[in-house]
């Protein structure tokens, strides 16, 4: 009884069936924590949960009271107890008012007008697990939670996350959807696994970290809340607290002075629901069989005589926690119900697909059906096949799984990685190949002077040009061949992601189809190969000098001698100035300084000029015999020069002998007192190699035949650029394109392979099953949700 003869505020145990419905705004509120709960108990059936349900998800430490809230909240002991962890399963508690489906709703099978079947002021007890099943005594109902628990962990205290789900039906409760979880423990007691508080936590962040679900986290009060596990665990997916609602429990226990004012107005940890407090039965009380009817009288007596809670009534009562919890699942239920409709459409869709896919069962076909459908396999493929080469939007929608998921716009796909092969693969290795990477100098001089012959020729050989061109080009032909292998394989990865899942369906006829699609391709590969080859046969058939794009000879020279030029920068001119009007100007390296302060002058033929070995006093000289300086040279003339740089200063000519050695005609001597003395020739070496640099000739042809190998080098790599990617559309991809589908038909579509081409495997009769069971299953869970017309329709 209330202080001062005030009748206590009704409990929900006294709720009537006509105050149930009067507080209640609108009555289609009321239908939607029903619907969630069918669709929790469709998505059960199935064993899967593909949707975030909005769920009330109740957590707290052991002995923090949660069992006895739940237990009051229904109105009766149905809970098993005991010592340790006693719950050690998930249940997901389903409440129905009956009072509310005898006023129109429907009954627990679905029924409009669920009138029928409904005991008036009968309270009972449905598990999914025994469907059918009444338990009118709670007893009964408690026996059979704590059997369902033996019976998957066994009897050693362990857990598992498979729920259990549990309907109450009763005029004195309001449509709730609340799920019970083990509470969290941080010893393992008796033969508990080890790790029992590592599984507890893992099992409740997977059901609060459901963004839909409303935490309702239970705390002692007469402990210090900041020491909450069930609050701590709640902010590590909520931390902002904004759907927490915070449980004190054991009010009545708290230390005499002490009150949690604080902690209900949202001073100490503050959540956005705030917190309710309550009043459960303590141990004295359930021993002494005090009914819950009367604990709840006892407990709203205690809020209304405490000096502090009395102010503060519409924070405290399980009653107001009830009311407070329908109001909130319902309205998240409204706001959540829109998306959770389009996921079951999309998810429907899917499925739909997917049955599409695979089909009738074969054996329910004849021969000339099965005929049709093969037809339609491979055509279906060839398409998809074509529409990958082209670019075209449908190869996304042939790929496994219905989808590319966005990855059109995150990776190149189909003909666009031919594409990239063609120019950022092939292109560029072909740019970056350099004319001269296994050519040396000393390799060119060497061809040189074997074009020349016994005389040395006037001007540079066009043989020795014609010889080393065709040796670079030759390079060219191996990245071509490995362009082909590179498409090849691409082509074979595109026909594998052509398998749809209707190909899937049929193992054999998968296995024939990229067999006749690897041979296909690999009889286009060797004519590729084949024309690739010759591409670069025919550059090597004739050497076309007079293309636009070629250099040329006087080109070449007129390029080198400007090079020359800007290299001296000014050699030549250190005491006078140079005459410009020879287009030879600057090649003469060796020989072509002018004396201080003298004027040189450049007359003649210039690259006859060039061609002749300057000499180290600064005139211009020309290959002959008996050539000298113009001031005279301590080797003796031309010859001197020509082998004098071979010639070892010092070298000892005979025993005993000091004298110097030089070189005279060609002859080694020795000088001993005036006198020469004959000596042998050496021997030839088998092998002859330019063993010295090169003289300035040799550094100017040299430096001529490079720019001509090079300038035509290029010319045919650009021409080899363009036509090595038409070749292999023409010969490879276009022929693959094209002739396909005759392949795949001319190949497979026989009598005799027919029937053992179209056998499905073992496994589809399996996934067809499972896809019908999940097609049904959505379509009636679609059609629970659209029960509710209108979601914004509904106001509180």
């Amino acid at each position: 009884m209330a202080a001062g003869g005030a009748a206590a505020p009704p409990s929900t145990s006294s709720v009537s069936a006509a105050n149930v419905t009067s507080s209640l705004h609108d009555r289609g509120m009321q239908q939607l924590i029903p619907i969630v709960n069918k669709l929790q108990d469709v998505f059960a059936a199935i064993g899967k949960h593909p949707l975030d349900l909005p769920q009330i998800v109740v957590i707290g430490s052991q002995s923090s009271g949660k069992s006895s809230v739940l237990e009051h909240i229904v109105g009766r002991d149905f809970l098993p107890r005991g010592t340790g962890i006693v719950t050690r399963r998930p249940l997901i508690l389903q409440l129905y008012n009956t009072a509310f489906l005898r006023g129109g709703g429907e009954d627990e099978g679905g029924r409009e007008g669920g009138r029928e079947g409904i005991p008036e002021g009968k309270e009972w007890g449905e598990f999914l697990h025994r469907a059918g099943e009444r338990f009118y005594d709670f007893m009964e109902i408690r026996d059979e939670i704590k059997k369902e628990t033996d019976r998957l962990t066994g009897k050693n205290k362990g857990i598992s996350a498979k729920s259990i789900n549990l309907k109450i039906y009763s005029p004195h409760v309001l449509n709730l959807t609340l799920v019970d979880l083990p509470g969290i423990t941080k010893v393992s007691v008796g033969d508990q696994p080890a790790d029992i508080e590592s599984q507890i936590r893992a099992m409740c962040l997977a059901y609060i970290g459901n963004p839909n679900s409303i935490i309702l986290a239970v705390t002692a009060a007469n402990t210090d809340i900041a020491n909450s596990d069930s609050l701590k665990l709640a902010r590590e997916v909520d931390p902002d607290g904004l759907r927490t609602i915070g449980v004190l429990t054991k009010m009545d226990l708290m230390d005499p002075g002490t009150d949690a004012a604080d902690v209900l107005l949202n001073r100490v940890i503050p959540l956005r629901i705030g917190y309710v407090a309550v009043v459960n039965r303590g141990q004295r009380d359930i021993d002494s069989n005090l009914t819950i009817r009367e604990a709840l009288r006892k407990e709203a007596g205690f809020f209304k005589a405490h000096p502090v809670y009395r102010t503060m009534l519409k924070q405290c009562t399980t009653p107001t926690l009830t009311r407070m919890l329908n109001n909130i699942l319902m309205h998240h239920i409204r706001d959540c119900l829109p998306e959770i409709k389009s996921r079951i459409q999309a998810m429907t869709m899917d499925v739909g697909r997917e049955l599409e896919a695979l089909g009738e069962p074969t054996t329910e076909l004849s021969r000339a059906t099965l005929g049709g459908t093969m037809l339609g396999l491979l055509s279906r493929f060839a398409s998809t096949f074509q529409s990958a080469v082209e670019g075209r939007g449908s190869f996304a929608a042939g790929r496994e799984g219905g989808g590319v998921g966005g990855a059109e716009t995150l990776e190149l796909y189909g003909g666009a990685r031919i594409n990239y092969i063609f120019s950022e693969v092939f292109g560029k290795a072909l740019m970056g190949i350099d004319p001269f990477a296994t050519l040396t100098d000393e390799e060119i001089r060497t061809a040189i002077c074997n074009a020349n012959g016994t005389r040395p020729a006037l001007f540079v050989p066009e043989i020795s040009f014609d010889l080393l061109v065709k040796r670079q080009i030759s390079r060219l032909e191996q990245p071509g061949l490995q362009c082909v292998d590179l498409v090849f394989d691409e082509l074979l990865r595109m026909a594998a992601q052509c398998e749809t899942t209707e190909l899937t369906r049929f193992p054999e006829l998968r296995d024939r189809v990229v067999e006749v699609v690897n041979h296909m391709l690999r009889k286009c590969v060797g004519p590729t190969q084949m024309m690739i080859s010759n591409l670069i046969n025919i550059e090597l058939a004739y050497i076309n000098t007079s293309h636009p794009d070629f250099i040329g000879g006087s080109r070449a020279v007129a390029q080198l001698m400007e090079k020359m030029a800007q290299e001296k920068g000014g050699g030549g001119r250190e005491g006078g100035r140079e005459e410009r009007g020879s287009p030879g100007r600057g090649l003469g390296e060796g020989g072509g300084r002018g004396g201080g302060g003298g004027t040189r002058k450049e007359g003649g033929s210039s690259l006859g000029r060039v061609l002749g070995p300057g000499l180290e006093d600064g005139t211009v000289g020309t290959v002959g015999l008996g050539a000298t300086t113009s001031g005279g040279d301590k080797g003796g003339g031309i010859m001197s020069y020509i082998f004098g740089a071979r010639a070892q200063a010092g070298r000892e000519g005979g025993a005993g002998t000091g004298g110097r050695f030089g070189v005279v005609g060609g002859r080694e001597g020795a000088w001993e007192g005036g006198r020469e003395a004959v000596v042998k020739l050496p021997q030839v070496p088998e092998v002859m190699r330019y063993g010295d640099g090169p003289n300035d000739r040799e550094k100017i042809e040299t430096e001529i035949i490079k720019a001509l190998t090079a300038s035509y080098f290029d010319v045919v790599r650009k021409n080899f650029m363009d036509m090595v990617p038409k070749t292999i559309m023409y010969f490879l991809v276009n022929h693959a394109k094209d002739n396909l589908q005759n392949e795949l038909v001319s190949n497979l579509y026989r009598d005799d392979l027919i029937g053992e081409s179209m056998r499905e495997t073992a496994d589809v009769a399996m996934r067809r099953k499972n896809a019908q069971e999940m097609k049904l299953l959505l379509q009636k869970a679609l059609e629970i949700v659209n029960e509710v017309r209108d979601f914004n329709t509904f106001k509180l």
